[in-house]
């Protein structure tokens, strides 16, 4: 079926079609107006809860103006459709407020060309099984219960078998003078937690599931869990690595979390205007090996941020930004854009209606290749294949990368010895771990559990992944 568009939003779209028109002495006036329901579940041998909320959950707006090469916002969750001229009152106060704490600042003020405004209307719903509104959450709870406990027979290392899982439907109405967007979807995702303690050592793994579907995804938990209670049992007689360099594999996943890292915040344009990014000084410039081709956008994947327009009302992209190891381009806010006298690229996203929009990563995705993992283990003579994504950090300015890994296995002679490290830090400097890239598998995963901040705070869901990939990096 197809994901219903909100109520909310159909209800309250006409007064804010009159809203737009109200503000037509200004330059351009757009709103964005969220309505997205979900919840958050999570199960464990001592604890159950449910929460109605999610990391995207909201409802609210935000108005646009501009004017005279300056543009200024106002958020609101309270409107009524049938007074509209209250809030367009309210946000040419707040437009004058705004300006003049400039003033008093004796801020320079940076002046933006007027966004395009061009016909263009959309309707957009896709498809889901179940949606979070019709989910009987007991009956779930009762469901991820049976898993933990049949989990736990699994090992007599296990402290506890948790799982938690979240889905959110998502609805949202871009509206300016001559654009009407309408949008609605569901996303989900989930994933396995089991504990487990030995001789003082305690230890956790994961096994994840993420998708732009319903909350039918959970019912595939089950079948993560034995894989992530093998993993504690590595990891409990895990030792640690000998720092070095090495041969590696990474996994898809470990694959996604370095184009994360790497080729992610490192090319968000809005760090290009504030001069931030080494990534601006490289376009057209070699920054991997001609194995290397990577995607980012809406389109390139399809996972729990897949899109038909961003949150400034721009179409949904794919950009290859790596292009056989020679960097393209980057990715694009609509304002940004203007300032850069390019195009926008469908990345401009919010953490909520209340936040404001930065660059942000959707899917960002290496391209397969042509090898085999088990070519590419047999082609190693010592090194490891990397599993378990974690955590990453980037520095954008000068392009140092360090991927926090759970899990290496030890390869030597081309074999796998059965020797497991954990955990492993990997870092590098960007061109050189994507320029020692010598192989890729055929196959790719992508993987969208988490979400991902700008710096330490603004939290937007995104998603990444690739094939097998053969690099050389330092390990620690």
């Amino acid at each position: 079926m197809k994901a219903e568009f909100s109520s909310y939003l159909n209800g309250i779209a006409p007064g804010l079609a009159r809203l737009i028109a109200l503000l037509d002495d200004f330059d351009y006036a757009s709103v964005l107006a969220a309505d997205s329901v979900g919840f958050a579940v999570r199960v464990g041998q001592k604890n159950m809860s449910v929460e109605n909320r999610t990391m995207t959950t909201e409802r609210g707006a935000v108005l646009r103006l501009a004017k005279d090469g300056l543009y200024t916002e106002y958020a609101f969750n309270r409107f009524d459709p049938e007074k509209p001229e209250e809030t367009a009152a309210a946000a040419r106060k707040a437009r004058e407020g705004q300006l003049a704490v400039l003033a008093a600042a004796g801020a320079g003020i940076y002046e933006t060309g007027i966004l395009p405004d061009e016909p263009w209307t959309i309707d957009a719903a896709f498809d889901t099984e179940e949606t979070p509104e019709g989910t009987d959450q007991a009956s779930l709870l009762a469901s991820l219960k049976q898993i933990s406990d049949e989990g736990m027979t699994l090992s007599e290392n296990l402290v506890d078998v948790r799982l938690a899982a979240q889905t959110t439907h998502i609805s949202k109405l871009f509206l300016t003078k001559n654009r009407n967007l309408r949008q609605t979807y569901v996303y989900s995702e989930a994933v396995v937690l089991p504990i487990a303690s030995k001789d003082g050592k305690m230890v956790m793994a994961y096994e994840s599931l993420s998708g732009r579907v319903g909350p039918e995804l959970f019912r595939g938990l089950s079948g993560k869990v034995a894989a992530a209670v093998k993993t504690t049992e590595e990891l409990l007689g895990s030792d640690s690595i000998e720092p070095g360099e090495y041969d590696i594999i990474a996994s898809p996943d470990i694959a996604g979390l370095i184009a994360h890292e790497a080729f992610g915040h490192g090319v968000e344009m809005d760090m290009f205007v504030k001069g931030r990014a080494l990534g601006a000084d490289y376009i057209g410039k070699r920054v991997g090996s001609d194995l290397v081709t990577m995607h980012e956008g809406a389109l390139c994947a399809t996972n729990v941020t897949t899109y038909a327009f961003d949150d400034e009302g721009t179409p949904a992209g794919d950009v290859v930004e790596i292009d056989r190891g020679i960097l393209k381009t980057g990715i694009c806010d609509a304002l940004s854009a203007l300032r850069l006298g390019t195009v926008p690229t469908g990345n401009g996203k919010r953490e909520n209606f209340e936040h404001k929009v930065y660059t942000r990563m959707t899917n960002t995705i290496f391209d397969s290749g042509e090898s085999t993992l088990e070519e590419m283990i047999a082609s190693i003579s010592f090194g490891y294949l990397l599993e378990g994504s974690q955590s990453g950090m980037e520095d954008p300015k000068h392009w140092g990368i360090q991927c926090i890994v759970e899990r290496g296995y030890e390869i030597r002679d081309g074999k796998l010895t059965g020797k497991v490290v954990a955990p492993v830090v990997m870092t590098g400097y960007v061109p050189d771990l994507l320029g020692s890239i010598s192989m890729l598998s055929r196959d790719r995963g992508v993987f969208g559990s988490g979400g991902c901040g700008k710096g330490y705070k603004e939290w937007v869901k995104v998603a990444d992944g690739g094939p097998y990939l053969k690099a050389k990096a330092r390990l620690g």
